[in-house]
């Protein structure tokens, strides 16, 4: 089983990265594209065997705990297959 754990600034939060791409992307003459956000995302394989909702929990934690400032960030996990 594979999931996957997208990372991104909570919409209150300054992206400066993004604001840089959004002015680039303008600058070439792309001036249909109002706002970016930059994010990352983690890749993670799930042991074989291990129940779909147990590594659901348990990737909240690890989303919360780990990969994600909570105070600033928020997470979204999908599980591939």
């Amino acid at each position: 089983m594979t999931a996957r754990v997208f990372v991104s600034f909570k919409t209150t939060v300054l992206d400066p990265q993004g604001l840089t791409i959004r002015n680039a992307l303008q600058g070439m003459g792309h001036g249909a594209i109002a706002e970016v956000r930059q994010g990352k995302f983690f890749d993670i394989s799930i042991a074989e065997g291990t129940p779909r909702d147990q590594a659901q929990k348990e990737l909240e934690v690890i989303a919360h705990e780990v990969l994600a400032n909570p105070v600033i960030e928020e997470y979204r996990i999908e599980i591939l297959d």
